[in-house]
C-alpha cells in the first residue's frame, strides 16, 4: 500500500495502464451511444413566448418613480411563472389534452388514470423561464410527441390568463403568436451522451486503478525496497515476454543467458549481478552463497543458473549446486541426467566426485540435486555437508546454491553455517511485502548474512537507450508439480522452428552471396 503519490507515479501508473484505459474508455462512449440511439425514445420540444403587461396601478396610487414601476414588473413575472406551474392550472390542460388526443398518445406521454392526466406528469415536460431583461415568460414543453408538445403550450397559453386574474387579481398576460410543432427531435443527444458515457467510464478506470495500486502490497519498486527493509539491490532482471502462440515449447524448459532469445539489456542484468556479488563477497573468505526466494514461482532457480554463467563467462571456475532436492531443477535447465547428485554425495552413496558433472559449460561445473531423499533437511545441516563444501571452496571460485523457498522449507536455514551469504530473488507484481518480512525474520533467525535481493521480472518502465530492444518472451518460473502449495509459474524458452531455421539460412546465403560479389567486384 503506498502512503502518497507524486505527479510522475499517476503519470506512469496511467500509463502502464493506457491500453485497458482507452479500451475502456472507447467502450464507454459506445455503450452510451448505443443506449442513446437504440434505447431512449426521441422526445421534440415547443415553445411559446407570453409576455407580462405590467400592473401600474399601486406606483400611481402611491407616486413611485419609474424604477420601482420595472421593479414590480418583474417581482409580477415571477408570481406569474409560480401561478403557471400550480396544479390547478395543469389540471386544467391536462382536461383539454384529453378531449385532443386519444388515449394511445397520451399514456405514451403522460401519468394516466381515470380519465384524467397526473398534473405533475405534464409539469415535469413543461420549463418555465423569464427572458432576461424583460417581462416576458418562455415555456418549453417536451414529450416523446411533437404535436403535444406544441399543444400543452398553445393549451397553457389560453388557461393561464383565467388562472392568472384569480390568483393574483392584477395585470395580464398575453401572447402573440401561436407554439408550432417541430418534427427535429431535441433529445436524446448522441454526441453529449457518448461524450459524457466516455468520460465517466474513463474516470471510473481510473479509480479502479488507483484503488488496486493503493492496495496493492507486492513489490515493484526496488528503490522503496532497499529503503524499508534496509538491504542492498543485487540487481534487476527485465521481464522477457513470450509469444504464447509460436511459442508451444513444454514448460520445463527455461531461459539460459546463453540462448539467442534473451535481450541485450537482460544480459546486460546479469553481469551487473556478477558485478555486485562479486563485491558482496570480497570480504569473506569462502566465496559460496545460496540463492532462495520467499516463495515457489519467484524464478529463484533460473536466476541462480544464469548468475553461475554469467560468473563463468567471467573466466572463473564456477560450481552450481542443486540443494533444492524436494523439487529440483538445474537438471532440467542445463539438460543433465539426476541419478547421482547432491543426495547422493551427502549421504555417501557415491563418491563426490561422481556425482559432479564437469564442463557442463566453459568454466562451469553442476552438482545436481540427485535422488530425491526422505530427510533433505537433515542432510543439508549434516556435518558432512560441510566437510563437501570445505572441500569444493579449494577447487573452485564461486559456488552458488540453489536452494527451496525459504517461507516454505527450512533448507536453506540449514547451510546458514557454511555459506557466506544468501541473496533473495523476489518477483516482480507476486511477492509481497509480508513475504518479505517473513523472509528477512528467517534469515535473521539464522544468522545468516543477507546479501542482498534481485528483482526478477520487473515489467519495462519506459523509453531510453534500451527500448530500441523489444521484449519478445515473457518470463516464467516452473514448477511441474511444486511442493504441494498450488502455486505456478515457469520461465519458458522460444524452440527454434523450422521458419526461425529457414529465415537463418536466407541471412547466411544473402550474407554469402553479398561477400561472393564484393569478391567478384575485387
Amino acid at each position: 500500500m503506498k502512503n502518497s503519490y507524486s505527479i510522475k507515479d499517476i503519470l506512469a501508473l496511467l500509463w502502464s495502464h493506457i491500453f485497458i484505459i482507452v479500451v475502456v474508455t472507447v467502450m464507454g462512449g459506445a455503450a452510451a451511444f448505443s443506449y442513446s440511439k437504440f434505447v431512449l425514445p426521441l422526445k421534440y420540444s415547443s415553445h411559446i413566448t407570453m409576455y407580462v403587461q405590467s400592473y401600474t396601478g399601486i406606483s400611481e396610487a402611491a407616486n413611485v418613480n419609474e424604477y420601482n414601476n420595472i421593479s414590480n414588473s418583474k417581482q409580477l413575472v415571477n408570481t406569474y411563472m409560480e401561478v403557471l406551474k400550480d396544479d390547478a392550472v395543469m389540471t386544467a390542460v391536462g382536461e383539454v389534452l384529453v378531449t385532443q388526443f386519444d388515449e394511445g398518445v397520451i399514456k405514451d406521454n403522460f401519468a394516466y388514470s381515470n380519465g384524467k392526466i397526473s398534473p405533475g406528469s405534464i409539469r415535469a415536460c413543461i420549463a418555465v423561464r423569464t427572458v432576461q431583461d424583460t417581462s416576458a415568460i418562455k415555456v418549453t414543453a417536451t414529450t416523446k410527441n411533437a404535436e403535444v408538445a406544441a399543444a400543452i403550450c398553445n393549451d397553457l397559453s389560453k388557461v393561464a390568463p383565467e388562472y392568472v386574474e384569480k390568483a393574483v387579481g392584477v395585470g395580464s398576460i398575453n401572447t402573440i403568436d401561436q407554439a408550432k410543432v417541430y418534427n427535429n427531435p431535441v433529445a436524446p443527444n448522441k454526441t453529449k451522451n457518448s461524450i459524457i458515457g466516455a468520460l465517466a467510464a474513463f474516470f471510473l478506470v481510473c479509480m479502479i486503478i488507483f484503488a488496486i495500486d493503493f492496495f496493492d502490497n507486492t513489490v515493484k519498486d526496488v528503490d522503496a525496497l532497499g529503503k524499508e527493509f534496509k538491504k542492498p539491490i543485487i540487481g534487476e532482471i527485465q521481464q522477457i515476454v513470450i509469444d504464447k502462440k509460436k511459442n508451444a515449447q513444454d514448460d520445463d524448459e527455461h531461459i539460459k543467458l546463453t540462448d539467442k532469445s534473451v535481450p541485450f539489456n537482460v544480459v546486460e542484468s546479469y553481469k551487473s549481478i556478477r558485478t555486485n556479488v562479486s563485491f558482496a563477497l570480497s570480504t569473506v573468505e569462502k566465496k559460496i552463497f545460496a540463492v532462495s526466494s520467499p516463495n515457489p514461482g519467484e524464478g529463484k532457480s533460473t536466476t541462480t543458473a544464469n548468475i553461475a554463467i554469467a560468473i563463468a563467462q567471467s573466466g572463473n571456475k564456477v560450481l552450481l549446486i542443486d540443494a533444492d532436492m524436494r523439487k529440483s531443477v538445474q537438471h532440467k535447465i542445463f539438460g543433465l541426467k539426476n541419478k547421482k547428485g547432491l543426495s547422493s554425495a551427502v549421504s555417501k552413496m557415491n563418491k563426490l566426485e561422481e556425482c559432479i558433472q564437469k564442463n557442463v559449460m566453459e568454466n562451469l561445473d553442476v552438482l545436481t540435486a540427485g535422488p530425491i531423499p526422505p530427510n533433505p533437511s537433515e542432510l543439508l545441516a549434516s556435518e558432512n555437508m560441510g566437510v563437501i563444501l570445505d572441500k569444493l571452496s579449494e577447487e573452485y571460485s564461486m559456488i552458488l546454491i540453489d536452494t527451496p523457498p525459504v517461507n516454505i522449507v527450512t533448507d536453506a536455514m540449514e547451510l546458514a553455517k557454511y555459506v557466506s551469504g544468501i541473496v533473495v530473488v523476489l518477483r516482480y507484481g507476486r511477492t509481497t511485502n509480508e513475504d518479505v518480512e517473513a523472509t528477512l525474520s528467517k534469515i535473521e533467525f539464522s544468522q545468516m548474512n543477507m546479501l542482498g535481493f534481485i528483482m526478477n521480472d520487473v515489467k519495462s518502465k519506459h523509453g531510453g537507450y534500451y527500448s530500441k530492444y523489444k521484449y519478445k518472451y515473457k518470463s516464467k518460473y516452473y514448477y511441474k508439480k511444486g511442493y504441494g502449495y498450488g502455486y505456478g509459474g515457469y520461465y519458458g524458452v522460444k524452440p527454434e522452428t523450422e521458419d526461425d531455421k529457414t529465415a537463418e539460412e536466407k541471412d547466411k546465403g544473402s550474407d554469402n552471396s553479398k561477400k561472393s560479389s564484393k569478391k567478384g567486384n575485387k
